[in-house]
């Protein structure tokens, strides 16, 4: 194991914006699944084929995992989550193919994802109660709360990025450290790890990312309802 095989290589650099492996590992995931979505979905048809009940399923499984936590707005929240599983499943899962990196073991990848998720958060937040109503939520119950609020934001932004990178990265760290010592002859040991560790960071990260939405929504609407029994 060396040091070309923990750090981040960059490609090329425009002034101030870097362009690395993890940057095109990532784009080339979302081209491919956004080519096996069109594929699947090209020729539905009333009697599915094994592909599509596959990819029925999957979309089942998201829907009522989204419904058990936001069961009157799952149907809007569900293609974002299972988005977001769907491409954290794929990436986390890279590091298995030789020659190749999660690219979730790069910070500013699950940084990237963090913002997105932050920007969701408030999107969905506004979409459904309205600007006014939902900037309100941050001066109750008191003014004086404000900068807390912010600050939360802030820290579970970098929560969710931080956790996500260095899980991944110690996980590809120890992997490439016991490959070293006992060689090619205990890999599946260690596969069924990566593979497992990966689809468990994938949930954890679409779950946060679906509590935090619900909280910023039925924040709302607890106080929306409180206003009107008063």
């Amino acid at each position: 194991m060396n040091n070309n095989e923990i750090l981040i290589h960059s490609l090329w650099q425009i002034g101030p914006l870097e362009f690395t492996i993890s940057t095109l590992t990532s784009w080339g995931i979302l081209l491919c699944l956004a080519c096996v979505f069109g594929l699947v979905t090209r020729r539905l048809n009333i009697k599915p084929d094994p592909v599509q009940n596959i990819a029925e399923a999957v979309v089942n499984v998201a829907e009522k995992a989204v419904q058990e936590v936001l069961p009157n707005h799952y149907l809007q929240l569900t293609p974002f989550i299972l988005s977001l599983w769907l491409f954290l499943i794929v990436a986390n899962l890279t590091g298995l193919i030789p020659g190749l990196h999660s690219p979730t073991r790069d910070i500013s990848v699950t940084a990237a994802l963090a913002i997105i998720v932050f920007f969701s958060v408030h999107w969905f937040g506004i979409k459904t109660q309205g600007l006014k109503q939902y900037l309100q939520h941050y001066l109750t119950p008191s003014p004086v709360l404000l900068p807390f609020h912010i600050l939360s934001e802030i820290t579970r932004t970098l929560a969710l990025a931080v956790r996500l990178f260095g899980n991944m990265m110690s996980l590809e760290m120890v992997a490439m450290l016991l490959l070293f010592i006992a060689g090619f002859l205990v890999p599946v040991p260690i596969l069924m790890l990566h593979i497992i560790e990966a689809l468990v960071q994938a949930y954890i990260f679409g779950m946060l990312t679906l509590i935090y939405i619900a909280s910023a929504i039925q924040t709302q609407e607890t106080s929306r309802q409180m206003k009107q029994q008063e």
